[in-house]
């Protein structure tokens, strides 16, 4: 290749290179609307945002990929902890998590129950931003890694004798949506949004000799089964799982999981002794 031809080479790369970058922005923002649910931008998601940026939340938490890093990423956070829970931890963080034992320093920001609201939705206008997949660094809870736009089952497989139950339901807790693993750990004593579950069998057993369970089930594997389709049926005491009463986990997994993926689950957490 010669001087001239290296030449037009450079300026032909060039022009395609920018055409090429042109088309992909004009069609970026063709799709921005859709992609970012603009119409549902409400006065509150507006004042959410201010009383984020007030805050400085971002020296600290992660949107989109832009942030400090130094504490959990909140893009999908509405969607894995629900606004019940995220009301209470805005609240008082020091209800859920002692500094000395779980490294937490969420400061208490004093924010207001209006605040509070509005950052709520406007986390939550951000939860629902097709962000196809970005940022793909996990939500980094308590030593967990989860990833928090991971695909749910969406088809059931049959059980057969070649597909054990117990794997079949550890992919649900995986995977379901929201993923159990957003809020439970099954390492023992590491305690996250929802309590650890390792050991969940022999505590339940306790619990069920106990008299302290005022519920109508009898057996480890009902009670589970309740704990996932009624959470609120029986709370543990302290305000870092329920208020007035009612469980911060969500009620909707009686109606938005399979019955068969709901059996699956039940033999998964029956395993864990």
């Amino acid at each position: 290749m010669n001087k001239r031809q290296a030449r037009l080479f450079a300026i032909g790369a060039t022009v395609i290179s920018a055409a090429v970058f042109i088309g992909m922005t004009i069609d970026s923002h063709r799709q921005f609307a859709t992609l970012t649910h603009s119409d549902q931008i409400t006065p509150a998601v507006i004042r959410g945002k201010n009383v984020w940026h007030k805050n400085n939340c971002i020296n600290c938490h992660t949107v989109f990929g832009e942030g400090a890093y130094y504490a959990p990423d909140l893009t999908k956070i509405t969607k894995l902890r629900g606004e019940a829970y995220l009301k209470a931890y805005l609240h008082d963080p020091s209800q859920f998590y002692d500094e000395k034992r779980h490294r937490r320093l969420m400061p208490k920001q004093d924010l207001s129950a209006t605040d509070i609201t509005d950052l709520i939705a406007f986390l939550d206008w951000v939860s629902n931003v097709d962000n196809q997949g970005w940022p793909p660094r996990p939500l980094l809870v308590t030593g967990a890694s989860i990833s928090p736009t991971g695909p749910a089952l969406s088809v059931v497989r049959p059980v057969s004798g070649a597909e054990n139950p117990i794997a079949l339901g550890e992919s649900v807790f995986r995977t379901s949506s929201p993923a159990c693993v957003a809020c439970h750990s099954t390492t023992p004593d590491v305690n996250m949004a929802g309590p650890s579950l390792a050991g969940l069998t022999a505590r339940t057993e306790k619990l069920l000799a106990s008299g302290g369970y005022k519920g109508s089930v009898k057996t480890v594997e009902g009670y589970i089964r309740e704990s996932i389709t009624h959470p609120s049926a029986h709370v543990l005491p302290g305000p870092m799982y329920s208020a007035s009463g009612v469980s911060f986990m969500p009620a909707t997994f009686a109606k938005d999981l399979p019955s068969a993926q709901i059996d699956q689950l039940v033999a998964y957490l029956t395993s864990l002794k």
